[in-house]
């Protein structure tokens, strides 16, 4: 055992390959196993009957393993049975040297196949030690018998049990886990045969608890039909705690060498489950693309209409409510449509990495649906977005325009329209006919004060037509009443100085017959009324609305109102000299007895309405004071306002401008592994989105900007068109680097690039992109390719790209010896477009597709091959057989019916299959 060859400084008797190890050091020839008798009597049978098998083909066989073996005669037989090899030219002599020389021919024999024999020598072969007969016999075995066992790249043992678990998945009560008592039961025997050879054995009437009989009903029909020869016993294996592994494992191989028919059956199945699996995930990257693409068009399409749909409200709600719209428009659903553009390019250029990768052809969307039909409809919409919110917000203005003069019409209409009222009855008066003559008089000193008073009104009447004009200039909704209503005013005073003209001449040619005046009435009608309507325009001024839009502009109507304040002390004195003028008429007719019955006949002011208008433009000043002082205020919040969002942009809009050329240097200067730079990029993608509610807390400041009508901001060069813009086009650009690098990996990992030679691309590249551009210039280009061992020196134009003859020369010299008809095949692989030139990519992914062990079209259809017998058609039945269920149902939905003149019912063309998942360029 091991102890004792540790005891006594001997090696273990093991098999070694001069290269590699065939199989674990578990498998090795373990004298443990010899201690026990039951594991021993197991192996003399089971290896007794494996060289059986093979010596009777030479017609002969052996009885007992040490005895038979000795002269090595039948040693040397066997080897070269099992070999197909001939060997030395054996010693026939009887005598103990001839017989070691024997075997030594067939240990060197068995040296020479890459198994190094250490402990086992001629001498005990030759001498009948049981140890290392068997011993010999087991390294024999795993080398010509279990040794090319691999499934899925696995050892030989593990292979072999992988196989076994693989072919009893299906049957209860069957678990193989080892080579020992995983078998004793003897239904997983049964299961095997039963799984290639359903007819010999009814596995359905078997019982875990009868495992003799299971045992024998295997053991007899594996050397009935199979000829697989009897190499246990049923009773050793029931027997014994722990079978002999070695005697399972050499009786196991027989099976699996028995069935290598049904594992190329296997093997086909799975490379053909594998090429499927690629279709179908292709597919549904295709169906998802094509809806995103629909769905995106079709809100473009929605969307354009209402961005191109410029037709103005009447009222400023209505138009404020536009402009509530646009903006859940581009902070609610726009940016979710970005995102869905960005992720349709992303997707695309993953499937059409994928397609390239599996060589299938390119992805080709439905018709208006490609990524640049999608860009374009995205520049429509961008286009029709393009100046609706300056429409919004001028249309505003002019809405606010509109209602501030319209206001201001009514005010001086109304004004006006209270002074001319009862004017024309009082200038058709016929009083002057029955008048005394210092009643004429007076009616002429009268008549002249109230033509003084209608041109003072001449201005009124000309802002009135002014401002109705310029309403109507505007496009004003309500133009049709406000015109008539002008119209009527401008009659009316047509009207008027036509009566006054008329009045006029009348009182004239009395004023021969009337004579008497009262000069104090006159002088007082004559200061009343200018002063009157200088009262009455200040109270129209100071009652005046007023829409500002700066400090500055406050500020001037501040100055203006505190001129206006300077004048009233004058304007005081003005009133005491009138009133005063008053005074002294009522002293002269209380003096002497005039009969003017108490009244002015010169005018219809009196000093009542003198004082309650001043008393009125008194009052009316503290509250215009205060009106100016809220507004200065309101100003100033806008000021403030104009500044924190400017604090905010000024910040935000160079953060943007430096991650973006960070994102720049990030992808000419990664480092680490491709996962290591996916990593850092998505740690860096999070970061940013982490700033999003600094952008959102500046569109609330834009927001309340807007609301508060303020159109213009001096304090920054941002606006928060700039700012958006910049934003979106940052997430792009992360986005879109990340998908490079996930691209890079696919590319690596399918085309077998290792980080090494990804390092060392990526290390030229950035070595010779000096001014950290992301790009090469021709001279930069072509010392990158030579760095990377390319010969270039053909490349005669210096351009970065290789020009067809140049292309071919670098190819030749990179080993590629071909015709003008290949050199034409391989342009069409790398210049799709017939330009003439070959970047730098698509030679790389020339040289990776010629050098990768990848799938072919050739390759599947000789899998299909397999699974159909050799037959130039495959049944329905045969592919749900060997495929899983929803694979094979994939491929009998897409098969047509073959046609050839071998056609069975339902036999199915599995080669134009083949061929369509592919292309036809494949063939």
């Amino acid at each position: 055992n091991n102890d004792w060859n540790r005891a006594n400084r001997m090696p273990s008797n093991t098999w070694e390959p001069h290269e590699n190890n065939y199989m674990p050091q578990e498998d090795d020839w373990d004298r443990d196993m010899l201690l026990d008798p039951a594991w021993e009597k197991q192996q003399r049978k089971t290896f007794t009957a494996w060289c059986n098998s093979h010596l009777r083909k030479a017609g002969t066989q052996i009885e007992n393993i040490e005895e038979d073996f000795r002269d090595g005669l039948k040693l040397m037989l066997l080897l070269e049975v099992i070999s197909g090899e001939r060997l030395a030219k054996p010693e026939r002599g009887k005598m103990r040297v001839h017989k070691i020389s024997n075997v030594n021919k067939a240990l060197h024999y068995i040296t020479s196949k890459g198994v190094k024999l250490v402990s086992i020598g001629a001498e005990e072969i030759v001498d009948g030690n049981a140890k290392m007969t068997l011993g010999m016999i087991w390294t024999i075995i795993l080398r010509f018998a279990i040794q090319d066992i691999s499934v899925e790249e696995t050892s030989a043992k593990e292979g072999l049990l992988l196989w076994c678990q693989r072919k009893t998945a299906p049957y209860k009560n069957v678990n193989i886990q080892n080579f020992h008592i995983s078998w004793k039961d003897g239904l997983g025997f049964c299961a095997l045969i039963h799984r290639h050879r359903p007819e010999l054995i009814d596995y359905g009437k078997l019982r875990k608890d009868d495992p003799m009989t299971n045992l024998n009903t295997a053991f007899d029909v594996a050397e009935k039909y199979l000829d697989i020869p009897k190499m246990l016993d049923a009773e050793d294996i029931v027997g014994t705690a722990r079978p002999d592994e070695k005697a399972i494992m050499t009786y196991v191989s027989s099976f699996y060498h028995a069935f290598s028919g049904a594992q190329k059956a296997e093997t086909a199945a799975n490379r053909i489950c594998k090429v499927l699996a690629v279709n179908q995930e292709n597919e549904q990257l295709m169906e998802d693309y094509e809806k995103l693409a629909s769905d995106l068009l079709e809100w473009i399409r929605r969307t354009i209409p209402w961005l191109e749909n410029r037709a103005p409200e009447n009222t400023m709600q209505a138009m404020q409510q536009k402009l509530e719209d646009f903006r859940d428009y581009r902070r609610q659903h726009k940016p979710p449509k970005v995102q869905e553009k960005c992720q349709l390019e992303i997707n695309f250029n993953t499937l059409q990495t994928k397609l390239r990768l599996s060589n299938r052809p390119a992805f080709m969307p439905s018709e208006g649906k490609m990524v640049s039909d999608v860009s374009n409809a995205w520049g429509g919409l961008e286009g029709a977005e393009k100046g609706y919110e300056e429409w919004l917000l001028n249309e505003i203005r002019r809405l606010e325009r509109l209602d501030h003069l319209a206001e201001k019409f009514r005010q001086k209409a109304a004004i006006h329209e209270t002074w001319t009222e009862g004017k024309e009855v009082m200038l058709q008066a016929r009083d002057f006919e029955t008048a005394s003559l210092s009643e004429i008089k007076a009616l002429l000193k009268k008549h002249e004060a109230f033509e003084s008073d209608l041109a003072a009104h001449q201005d009124r009447v000309e802002q009135i037509a002014a401002i109705a004009q310029e309403l109507n200039e505007l496009d004003y909704y309500d133009s049709p009443s406000v015109n008539a209503r002008c119209q009527n005013i401008c009659d009316q005073w047509d009207a008027l100085g036509a009566l006054t003209q008329k009045r006029s001449e009348a009182l004239q040619r009395t004023e021969k017959l009337l004579e008497t005046i009262d000069q104090l009435y006159l002088e007082f009608a004559k200061r009343a009324a200018p002063f009157n309507n200088w009262m009455e325009g200040a109270m129209e001024d100071l009652q005046d609305t007023f829409i500002v839009h700066t400090i500055e502009e406050i500020q001037g109507l501040s100055t203006a109102h505190e001129q206006f304040k300077a004048t009233l002390p004058d304007a005081d004195k003005e009133r005491g000299a009138i009133l005063g003028i008053h005074n002294e008429i009522a002293k002269i007719v209380a003096t002497y007895h005039v009969n003017m019955a108490g009244t002015n006949p010169y005018t219809t002011i009196n000093p009542q309405d003198i004082n309650a208008k001043w008393d009125k433009v008194r009052q009316l000043v503290p509250q215009r004071d205060q009106a100016l002082i809220e507004e200065h205020a309101r100003q100033q919040n806008n000021e403030r306002l104009r500044r924190q969002f400017a604090n905010q942009a000024n910040v935000i809009g160079p953060w943007i401008q430096t991650k973006m050329e960070e994102i720049g240097r990030i992808s000419i200067e990664m480092h680490g592994t491709l996962e290591d730079q996916l990593t850092h990029l998505r740690q860096y993608e999070k970061n940013i989105v982490n700033y999003k509610p600094k952008i959102d807390q500046l569109e609330g400041d834009h927001q309340l900007i807007q609301e508060a009508l303020i159109f213009d901001n001096k304090h920054t060069n941002y606006t928060m068109e700039h700012i958006r813009v910049g934003w979106e086009q940052l997430l792009t650009t992360i986005a879109r680097t990340i998908n490079e690098i996930e691209n890079q990996i696919l590319t690596r990992d399918a085309k077998g690039i290792s980080q090494d030679q990804m390092n060392e691309f990526r290390a030229s590249f950035n070595h010779f992109d000096r001014d950290h551009s992301g790009t090469l210039g021709a001279e930069e280009f072509k010392a990158c390719l030579i760095s990377l061992g390319f010969d270039i020196a053909n490349d005669a134009q210096k351009t970065g790209m290789m020009e067809a003859e140049d292309f071919k020369t670098c190819l030749i010299s990179l080993g590629y010896n071909m015709g003008e008809a290949e050199f034409s095949r391989i342009m069409s692989i790398v210049d799709p477009n017939r330009v003439g030139v070959v970047t730098f990519q698509a030679f790389i992914d020339f040289m990776s597709r010629e050098t990768a062990d990848t799938d072919t079209a050739d390759q599947v259809m000789a899998s299909f091959k397999v699974l159909a017998g050799d037959k130039n058609y495959i049944l329905a039945d045969e592919l749900r057989r060997e495929l899983p269920p929803d694979q094979a149902e994939y491929c009998i939905a897409r098969m047509a019916p073959y046609a050839g003149p071998d056609a069975i019912p339902g036999a199915l063309d599995y080669m134009s299959f083949s061929t369509a998942l592919y292309g036809e360029s494949d063939l």
